[in-house]
């Protein structure tokens, strides 16, 4: 049975192929605070081991990092890693994107560009009347996730301001 409030958002993981560019990324795009260094983990050598023995893996690699409003991200580098051909495939369960908040967000998204991010989807205005003149961009981080950057927090989308 609910508690009835809401849970706080402790973290998100991504999953990426190559932890160094990653962190550079986003510690030097995003300006995200690194938490926890980079860290290769073995299986039943490490703590963060114990801590993942329901993942089946040989070795792995990961950081921890922090946005602004104190959400962490963990960064994960395995071995083997696949990569999809797609990342747009909305209907499949799973990872789909995370959102950032900017509010000058093309300046953030010609630096995500110009850091060998991709720009796929064209950058516009969401319907709704010129009360609400937000805009987002989505776009692909230059690891391969889909990222969305809004100016404005995501719950102003749903306030009705009509009144």
């Amino acid at each position: 049975m609910s508690n009835k409030y809401p849970r706080s958002l402790s973290h998100i993981t991504v999953l990426v192929p190559d932890l160094t560019p990653a962190l550079t990324f986003y510690t030097e795009v995003m300006d995200w605070y690194v938490i926890v260094k980079p860290t290769e983990a073995a299986e039943d050598v490490s703590e963060i081991a114990e801590m993942t023995s329901d993942i089946s893996w040989d070795t792995f690699r990961i950081a921890h990092l922090s946005a602004a409003d104190r959400i962490d991200v963990e960064l994960f580098e395995f071995k083997g890693q696949i990569n999809l051909e797609d990342i747009f495939e909305y209907l499949k369960t799973g990872r789909f994107h995370f959102c950032v908040q900017d509010p000058n967000i093309e300046e953030l998204a010609q630096n995500i560009v110009e850091s060998d991010g991709e720009m796929p989807l064209p950058k516009h205005s969401n319907d709704y009347p010129v009360i609400k003149p937000y805009l987002k961009i989505e776009m692909k981080d230059p690891l391969g996730n889909i990222l969305e950057i809004y100016c404005y927090n995501h719950n102003l989308v749903h306030i009705d301001v009509s009144d």
